[in-house]
């Protein structure tokens, strides 16, 4: 018997046990979901609270954990209170320890995608992602202003 339940129920399913996972795993090390995007976005260079508020805009708009910060500015303050970051004016960047800190989370990350991926081809999951992108553009999304990956 097939499982007749439509997309939309399936990307909400799945939205949430990744950030369930994401939960889990990451605050064993003391690091939230959205702190880990911001040391991402951070490894492409230095950048003001303004472009990390803009680049994570969109994952804040999402329901999150009643105890989270709800803005990048208090993920920010965490980050670099912990020497993760250094803050010189209205710019931050990425410390030594705060890579050294970001390898072994994405250590952590990887493993989480392996297996959220396994016995999944990788035609199989290119094809998955290729199909979501063009219904997000035939849905009013503009690939020529995409938000930051995180």
């Amino acid at each position: 018997m097939t499982d007749s339940r439509p997309l939309g129920y399936w990307l909400k399913l799945v939205d949430s046990l990744i950030s369930e996972q994401f939960a889990d795993s990451l605050e064993e090390h003391g690091v939230t979901r959205r702190q880990w995007q911001l040391l991402n976005v951070l490894t492409k260079g230095s950048a003001t609270g303004g472009e990390l508020t803009a680049a994570l805009a969109p994952f804040f708009g999402e329901a999150q954990a009643q105890d989270e910060p709800t803005s990048p500015s208090e993920h920010l303050a965490e980050l670099v209170e912990s020497g993760w970051v250094a803050e010189e004016g209205h710019t931050f960047t990425l410390t030594e320890r705060g890579m050294v800190s970001l390898e072994r989370l994405t250590e952590i990350v990887d493993a989480m995608r392996e297996e959220s991926s396994a016995g999944i081809t990788p035609v199989e999951y290119a094809t998955t992602v290729a199909s979501l992108r063009k219904m997000a553009v035939n849905l009013g999304w503009d690939p020529q202003n995409p938000p930051a990956d995180a």
